[in-house]
């Protein structure tokens, strides 16, 4: 059965908000200010929690960075569990293109390196879980994307065939979980990192969702 899997943040939704206010928190209890902004900051969030906190700990000029990230990246996942829906929005046309394609008789799941609780509150209080066959997280399995288990894990749970699949995402990381597995990529360039999307040349490019479901009939089918 052909699938498409899709990453969440960045992908998806738009959830750089709510992560960077989870961070900030962190800088807060760190006896700073706010370290980061959504307008400058939105690439790295959807990075996740450890890039966050690794930029605010670099332009606080700590002298322990990488240990102060394993101290606080705990906090800071219990500060977005807090508030993980307050500014983060779907993109336009993605739930209208996961139907389309569910429609078309493609299975549908998600892959995403949040991990699977948040992810699963998050797609849960947005409404749309149901809308997905799977959802497969950072911790679901003992690695983590770029490896390629969690993406083949996802399209089985979603009831696909790994070699009919294709992989919906925004960042390198996407594009190399799709090629260590041999399956086409698909990258969205309306997120932060548009242009370094573009370079990483992936199968398919999209820069609105309503032209998602033309493109993956041309790449699986």
């Amino acid at each position: 059965m052909r699938t498409v899997i899709f990453d969440l943040d960045g992908t998806l939704a738009d959830t750089s908000g709510d992560l960077i206010a989870a961070a900030n928190t962190c800088f807060r209890q760190m006896g700073a200010g706010d370290m980061l902004s959504a307008e400058q900051d939105a690439g790295t969030a959807l990075r996740g929690g450890k890039a966050m906190l690794r930029l605010g700990l670099e332009r606080m000029a700590h002298d322990d960075i990488e240990a102060q990230i394993e101290v606080y990246y705990p906090h800071l996942l219990t500060a977005y569990g807090t508030a993980i829906d307050v500014h983060t929005t779907l993109y336009p046309g993605a739930m209208q293109a996961v139907q389309a394609l569910s429609t078309a008789g493609y299975k549908v799941g998600i892959c995403t390196n949040k991990p699977a609780g948040l992810a699963e509150t998050l797609m849960t209080r947005l409404g749309v879980r149901q809308a997905f066959g799977s959802l497969v997280g950072a911790d679901t399995l003992p690695v983590r994307k770029p490896d390629p288990a969690p993406l083949r894990e996802a399209v089985l749970r979603a009831g696909g065939d790994p070699a009919a699949s294709v992989l919906i995402g925004d960042t390198a990381t996407d594009r190399n979980t799709a090629a260590a597995m041999g399956v086409p990529c698909i990258l969205v360039t309306f997120g932060p990192g548009d242009h370094d999307v573009r370079a990483l040349e992936p199968e398919g490019l999209i820069g609105h969702f309503d032209e998602l479901p033309g493109v993956v009939q041309t790449l699986i089918g």
